[in-house]
């Protein structure tokens, strides 16, 4: 049979979901659409999906919708829930890979909203390779109570202080009501709009992407122009390899950084770099945090959310200055086909005399990043520190240890963790979890408890994106592999220094090797199902915590 006969079937399918004898001319494109009812961040998703089919056929493209999952990290946190959030995002990579390979689309468009969307978009467009962008969701609006912005995190925090007794139920329940007033992602610079910036500075979405708010019509024609900007991405050869470069990722860092963002950042662009065989390590963040200043004042250490970053020029405008200052690479290239210096030429400049969300170098919030990757005997792969908000940089305190999130939550709950204690979770890495679970309860708890930095708290999970204070996470190697995480007990002595970057467990090699003998890997009962396949596969959190490492 002729290859003309061979796609006899394929047409024939084809033409019953619309397509005509002049549409089989036209590139084929997919549009991944996160939309779910299940999440804030997801809801409005599907309009945004339909604007870019429309941009698509003024494009001249065909366009063809396909759904991917989500998982609400809110919704799931502090229960067993939150375990299945960093796999979703191997999910999501995998779905992607595996519609956009069967169909042979000639480009796609992903569009998702909360935090595993970005990442997890972005791994499988990289592994397909083909012409692709991204569209964000958008951020959510902060709701308002007495006067004050209010998010998310304000719930979490107001259900510690409702605990310690400092406020009422009827105080709890009004930040309850008032705290997601509609559609979008978590509202400060969370993970969700830390991975939207990182991936508008490495150029996968187009201009202004990263923070605009979810209900804003700015969105929806973004959605539009995605579309048809997709089409010209087609005609160039346009693919993420081309995009995504060590330049790119660099330059994507140091905006992490300048907004003081996730430490998620870390995990997701290691995975991305992994996915186009980009040589990044977890010491190459460090490099970057010590000569990049933290310049937003962003929650969830500072006053301002990403919606009111968006009104002063959002991410092109930082870009801009922070070109001018030479911390960013111009020569990298942009999804619209030129270069990030030719695109940032016509971006309007900030101006310092007129807002205050980001500050000038000569000002900036901290002379360094908002996260630091330290090592020691207690960390020998590395574990990163956020710092953003950090008013003590060196801590040494007993260690009280707990093998989940949960006994840690109870314990604080109890009034059993005090001022000066080193807090340490462990049994809850990519491995251990299994999942990797985030710790915004915990710290949510201890923020609303009083203890905010002044108790360490340490672990082979993960944080949120809204989370501060003195939180240092992705210890690696994880308990579950043997780390000497697994082998702390109460009362060690465990010092932490962010300038040394150190974090030893004051155990002499000795005691050490004689407490690992008596170690025992603790069977928790995951044999079988997704919890159990990602354990198999998952990489340590200092690679990335990737699934399909050789």
């Amino acid at each position: 049979m002729t290859e003309g006969h061979k796609a006899a079937p394929a047409r024939a399918m084809l033409r019953a979901v619309n397509m005509t004898d002049a549409d089989f001319a036209k590139p084929l494109i997919g549009i991944a659409s996160g939309w779910s009812t299940i999440t804030p961040c997801n809801s409005h998703l599907n309009e945004l999906a339909q604007e870019s089919e429309k941009g698509a056929f003024e494009g001249g493209c065909f366009p063809q919708t396909f759904g991917t999952i989500t998982v609400s990290d809110g919704i799931s946190m502090g229960h067993e829930g939150m375990k299945y959030s960093l796999v979703s995002r191997e999910v999501i990579a995998d779905s992607i890979e595996v519609v956009g390979s069967a169909q042979r689309f000639d480009g796609l468009v992903a569009i998702g909203g909360c935090d595993k969307n970005m990442p997890g978009a972005l791994i499988g467009l990289c592994r397909l390779n083909i012409p692709a962008l991204f569209v964000y969701g958008g951020t959510i609006l902060p709701g308002s109570l007495c006067g004050r912005d209010i998010d998310i995190v304000s719930i979490f925090e107001a259900v510690g202080r409702y605990q310690a007794g400092s406020i009422g139920e009827q105080e709890l329940g009004a930040v309850e009501r008032e705290a997601c007033p509609g559609a979008g992602s978590c509202g400060g610079m969370y993970t969700a709009n830390t991975m939207s910036a990182a991936i508008e500075a490495m150029g996968m979405s187009l201009p202004y992407s990263a923070c605009l708010p979810a209900v804003s019509a700015k969105k929806r024609i973004e959605a539009r122009q995605a579309g048809l900007q997709l089409h010209k991405m087609i005609e160039l050869g346009l693919t993420p390899k081309k995009i995504i470069t060590r330049a790119s990722l660099d330059n994507a860092i140091r905006v992490v950084l300048a907004l003081g963002g996730s430490t998620n950042a870390v995990l997701h662009l290691l995975a991305i770099a992994d996915a186009l065989d980009i040589p990044l390590k977890i010491d190459d963040f460090d490099t970057l945090a010590k000569s990049t200043p933290q310049l937003a004042d962003l929650k969830p250490s500072g006053r301002y959310v990403a919606a009111d970053f968006a009104q002063i020029g959002g991410v092109p405008s930082l870009m801009k200055y922070m070109l001018g200052e030479k911390l960013l690479d111009g020569s990298a290239l942009t999804c619209l086909g030129v270069t990030l210096a030719e695109y940032l030429e016509n971006v309007p400049a900030l101006d310092f005399a007129r807002q205050d969300v980001i500050r000038p170098l000569s000002k900036p919030i901290k002379d360094q990043g908002p996260f630091a990757i330290l090592k020691g005997n207690l960390a020998t792969a590395g574990c990163v520190a956020k710092v953003c908000g950090l008013e003590v940089f060196q801590h040494e305190g007993k260690a009280k240890v707990f093998d989940s999130e949960l006994e840690a939550y109870q314990a604080i709950e109890q009034g059993s963790i005090e001022a000066g204690d080193v807090l340490i979770i462990r049994y809850e890495g990519p491995k251990g979890g299994p999942g990797m679970q985030e710790m915004l309860s915990v710290t949510a708890a201890l923020v609303g408890r009083g203890l905010g930095g002044k108790v360490a708290l340490l672990t082979d999970g993960r944080f949120s994106g809204g989370s501060y204070g003195l939180v240092i996470g992705h210890i690696a190697p994880e308990a579950y592999d043997g780390g000497n995480i697994a082998l702390v007990q109460n009362g060690d002595l465990v010092k932490i220094s962010i300038a040394e970057r150190s974090i030893e467990l004051l155990v002499s090699s000795k005691e050490l090797a004689q407490r690992r003998t008596a170690w025992v890997r603790p069977d928790d009962g995951y044999k079988r199902g997704v919890l159990a396949k990602y354990r198999r596969s998952v990489s340590c959190s200092s690679l990335g915590a990737i699934t399909d490492k050789e």
